[in-house]
């Protein structure tokens, strides 16, 4: 059987499998769904129902009743579905400076609200901070202290927007924002400092930006990407194929394709992310709150997540010159490259809003947790949206979070 990870789940979801529909059995710390296997039980399904969600060790061992043969045993291999954690066992990782090595093993969905998400971020704190080696320094401390998150989930939390103004004397979320930021009179570091550290608007709302008829403008749904600008790369790549063979076609496109990689990462270090390079004035605060700040503040906002029409075509119009100056001796040549370079921008913004808030396939997963940790975790690295390449060569990646050390698999 191929490798696989087992959860660890708690004994209150073992002993809540107990009927025919749904019957687990343990023995010592293994779990077992023998829910299959009970029509098939020699001396009938409803003496093991007797036993469900309980240990069976020593019935299948008791010598009177009737004692097992290693087939048996063997039998309940084929139906190990984990490693139960008693009450007591979850209460030491609540209280451990290492829990992970008290309970060493995925805690299943179930397991992971059982230790709640206050717990966990308390036992994380204490994981890094005991690895640090300054306890008494950093115990009130948050587990990423430049986010003030403890994982991604943290992210999609419904912020109190009276208490966070109350708490921080920064922007209300019930009241127009730009003109807060403008108004706030705010220092860079204080700005800074709030502006990436992610809230979430009542419901997934947008939080009123402007106030006034500017309010639509500043929100775009998703599909607006790929309506507006795939016919007008169709219409550029058409022109060019009238000129060029399919071959010298293809590469100048994926030339320009290329260039986008390198262009997406730059544009989100070097302008998005340009923080401790802004003049210290209200200027250059509210431009960083508009261009990308406002995406940290409220990262799962759906509306203010691709990039706006008139944003884009404000950044793209540069672009396009750039892109015939430098391919000067053919305009062809230019437009294919240009068209190459928006067909990965588009792939950009769609990647970045289904990483946001879709459920992904494996590969795009990773990717997800990746730029996620861009949010939660440190917002100084991770530039990358659609790959980690960049990253890898300008020393930018991030490194993985602390995760629970799988050491039991099958």
């Amino acid at each position: 059987m191929p490798g696989r990870t087992l959860p660890t789940l708690p004994s209150a979801e073992v002993a809540s499998h107990n009927t025919a529909k749904s019957c687990y059995v343990t023995i010592g710390t293994k779990v077992y769904d023998i829910t299959p296997f009970l029509e098939d039980h020699p001396g009938g399904g409803d003496l093991i129902l007797e036993y469900a969600g309980k240990d069976v060790k020593e019935a299948m061992e008791d010598a009177v009743s009737h004692a097992h043969s290693e087939a048996a045993f063997e039998v309940l291999d084929d139906h190990l579905i984990g490693f139960v954690a008693t009450d007591k066992v979850l209460e030491s990782v609540k209280q451990s400076s290492d829990p992970f090595e008290v309970l060493p093993l995925e805690p299943s969905a179930q397991g992971m609200k059982e230790l709640d998400s206050q717990a966990l971020a308390d036992i994380t704190a204490r994981w890094n901070v005991n690895a640090a080696g300054s306890e008494a320094e950093q115990s009130d401390k948050k587990v990423y202290e430049n986010t003030g998150m403890s994982s991604e989930e943290d992210l999609s939390r419904e912020t109190d927007a009276s208490q966070d103004f109350k708490k921080h004397k920064f922007l209300d979320l019930n009241r127009p924002l730009l003109m807060q930021v403008w108004n706030g009179g705010f220092s860079k570091e204080f700005y800074l400092e709030q502006v990436h550290r992610p809230r979430h608007y009542k419901g997934g709302e947008s939080a009123p930006l402007f106030g006034n008829f500017l309010e639509p403008l500043s929100k775009t749904p998703w599909w607006i990407v790929p309506t507006l600008w795939l016919p007008c790369v169709a219409y550029g790549t058409f022109l060019a194929s009238q000129h060029f063979t399919p071959p010298l076609l293809f590469a100048y496109w994926m030339t320009g394709l290329g260039i986008w990689t390198l262009v997406e990462y730059g544009l989100h270090r070097c302008l998005f992310h340009v923080d401790h390079y802004l003049p210290d004035n209200r200027v250059f605060l509210t431009l960083h709150f508009l261009l990308h700040g406002i995406h940290h503040y409220l990262p799962m906002d759906r509306l203010r997540l691709v990039m706006p029409p008139t944003l884009f075509i404000a950044l793209a119009t540069p672009w396009w010159k750039l892109a015939h100056a430098v391919f000067f001796y053919d305009w062809y040549a230019a437009t294919a490259v240009y068209c190459g370079g928006i067909f990965g921008y588009i792939c950009y913004d769609l990647t970045h809003y289904f990483l946001h808030h879709k459920n992904l396939p494996l590969h795009w997963r990773e990717l997800k947790k990746y730029h996620l940790q861009h949010h939660f975790m440190d917002y100084e690295n991770g530039f990358g949206v659609t790959s980690r390449f960049w990253d890898r060569i300008f020393g930018t990646e991030l490194p993985p979070p602390p995760m629970p050390k799988v050491l039991k698999t099958t």
